[in-house]
């Protein structure tokens, strides 16, 4: 299933999915929406013992509704696993498209992570989306989506560019091999296991390494081109399936954004600041887990010419805000000062670990982000937040409000978020993709695992946190 048929008028099917996969038994008020337990793809103890916990100390009945629908979305409907020649498999689609997003799968299974020493079931879950990863990666490493069926040839095979049998999509995106190393190192800390990270993920970090290394676009274009026809121009590249023309300054080209966007400048500010804290984790890895200090020491060499190139070309003057991250440039000067509702987003880099907080060029960037000045923050009667090109005018995506309480340090602003998400999920229980600022009802995609799993990791990070909050 294409994504783009899913932003069309997801109302509509929303009520179809919900009324043939879930119960509505309960009371009115807080109908049963969550899979019936013997339909679940994956049960974790850990998981459910979370979800009782948040709702026998959180007294709003909605919200302990909310994170109860939420926070197993991806456990309950998304993920398969198994074991394949003795190691952990697992695949993961994002919800209404039967696809595996690098960047996605990384992503909805990072808040089970804190669990997986308490149980193996969720470790072994995980192992085995890293094992997964790495196989996509070694097949394409410029692909974004994945099948199941490695044989299955996409929807998308009239695309120009080198497609493959298993691939899905392939709009190259810097953060699709970023995504797998921020889960691959965080496993190995939590949990010390080493077992995922043999011969074979080591060639996947080379083929990372090489990758990005081609799209610096030192000495040519690379071998990467991508045209598709379309009625949408975000769904294809310019200049004969390059993009538009950069001045190799040492960042990255990602040829599209993490919400499967054209970039129009491709130095993508928000993923390259992703590339330079990946590849320090990616160098920490491979020397310990390898002991290749060779590959280290390249991997390493590049995120200092990347964050190098960053501090020169990536902050500009704005007559508001001050010096702040653009979030496009092109090399030659030209930058555009926007920010866009997926993730990495320029928001979202302290969430990523790539940036601090307190920075003062961040502080003064979300500044911009979160208002008027930014061309994609929208206010209405329900909420207010970012949106972005892929939905179109005045549609907030829940992921980007999350987002902007993921990253806050102020008790007002992360209870305001709250408060937004609350009141705009239609009364269906679950989080997503974007909502019409003044009538929430009007939203697309129903089944958006990631924005739910993203919110309810929001909601118990505030109760673990900050409960105080959620009174």
């Amino acid at each position: 299933m294409k994504r783009r048929t899913f932003i069309q008028n997801t109302s509509l099917l929303g009520a179809g999915v919900l009324a043939s996969k879930f119960s509505f038994a309960a009371a009115p008020d807080f109908p049963v929406v969550r899979v019936a337990a013997e339909k679940r793809h994956f049960t974790s103890v850990a998981v459910d013992n979370a979800i009782k916990t948040f709702q026998a100390n959180v007294a709003d009945k909605e919200l302990g509704w909310l994170f109860e629908n939420c926070f197993p979305n991806t456990l309950d409907t998304t993920v398969t696993y198994s074991l394949q020649n003795g190691k952990p498999d697992t695949y993961v689609i994002t919800g209404d498209i039967d696809a595996m997003w690098m960047r996605d799968s990384s992503a909805q299974v990072w808040p089970y992570l804190q669990f997986a020493n308490e149980e193996k079931k969720i470790k072994d879950l995980i192992a085995g989306v890293i094992n997964r990863q790495t196989q996509y990666i070694l097949k394409d490493p410029y692909a974004n989506a994945f099948y199941n069926d490695a044989t299955k040839i996409g929807e998308w095979k009239n695309d120009k560019t080198a497609m493959k049998p298993g691939v899905h999509e392939r709009k190259w995106e810097i953060d699709s091999l970023c995504y797998p190393i921020r889960l691959a190192y965080n496993y190995w800390k939590k949990t010390g296991d080493k077992t995922p990270f043999d011969g074979e993920w080591k060639k996947a970090i080379e083929a990372t390494l090489k990758t990005f290394i081609e799209q610096q676009r030192k000495t040519s274009k690379g071998p990467y081109r991508f045209q598709r026809e379309s009625l949408y121009p975000t769904d294809t590249l310019s200049m004969n399936g390059y993009g538009f023309p950069v001045k190799p300054v040492g960042l990255i080209c990602s040829s599209f954004r993490p919400s499967d966007d054209a970039t129009i400048y491709p130095f993508l500010i928000p993923s390259n600041f992703f590339a330079v804290s990946s590849l320090k984790q990616a160098a920490e890895m491979v020397n310990a887990l390898q002991n290749d200090k060779i590959l280290a020491d390249k991997l390493t060499a590049l995120a200092t010419e990347v964050d190098a190139a960053l501090k020169k070309f990536a902050v500009k003057d704005h007559p508001i805000y001050g010096k702040m991250f653009a979030f496009e440039v092109d090399g030659f000067g030209s930058a555009y000062m926007m920010d866009d509702s997926n993730v990495p987003s320029l928001l979202s880099m302290p969430y990523l670990g790539a940036i601090k907080v307190d920075d003062p060029i961040y502080k003064n960037t979300r500044r911009f982000i979160l208002s008027s000045d930014n061309p994609y923050f929208f206010k209405g009667t329900f909420a207010e937040g970012v949106g972005g090109p892929h939905i179109g005018p005045d549609m907030i995506w829940p992921m980007a409000i999350t987002m902007q309480g993921m990253t806050s340090v102020s008790d007002a602003e992360i209870k305001n978020c709250i408060a937004m998400l609350k009141r705009t999920h239609a009364g269906k229980g679950f989080m997503h993709e974007s909502f019409h600022k003044d009538d929430p009802k009007n939203f697309t995609r129903s089944w958006f695992a990631w924005a739910n799993t993203l919110f309810g990791e929001f909601l118990w990070k505030v109760y673990k946190e900050k409960p105080h909050l959620l009174k």
